[in-house]
């Protein structure tokens, strides 16, 4: 598996353009570019969600990733890739699309 490790100041959005940020300004020992890496036990929310099903509104409200498989922890957590596979869920946890990473740091790969 390859990709860029997430960050604190990695730059995602929702499918409907809402952005995603930390739900907490993440803690931890392992940074990159000044920025915590990301692991699976960060959590992350979603604002500005525009999306709406029959004209009500039903914005992304969390984003759900799955770190496994990378081979690479920080405290004993998977880190996140660009690359990992996540879900944006609304409020009433309908899943809605995963959510877009525009930018993020350094690339890695895992043999």
């Amino acid at each position: 598996m390859s990709g860029s490790l997430l960050d604190a100041s990695a730059v995602i959005g929702c499918p409907h353009g809402g952005r995603v940020a930390p739900a907490t300004t993440p803690s931890g020992g392992v940074r990159l570019a000044g920025g915590v890496v990301a692991t699976s036990a960060h959590s992350y929310v979603v604002t500005g969600c525009p999306h709406t099903v029959d004209r009500v509104p039903s914005p992304c409200v969390t984003v759900r990733w799955t770190a496994g498989g990378t081979g690479i922890t920080v405290d004993g957590r998977s880190v996140l890739l660009d690359t990992s596979a996540a879900e944006c869920f609304s409020a009433a946890l309908v899943p809605q699309g995963p959510p877009v990473v525009q930018a993020a740091q350094r690339k890695v790969t895992v043999r």
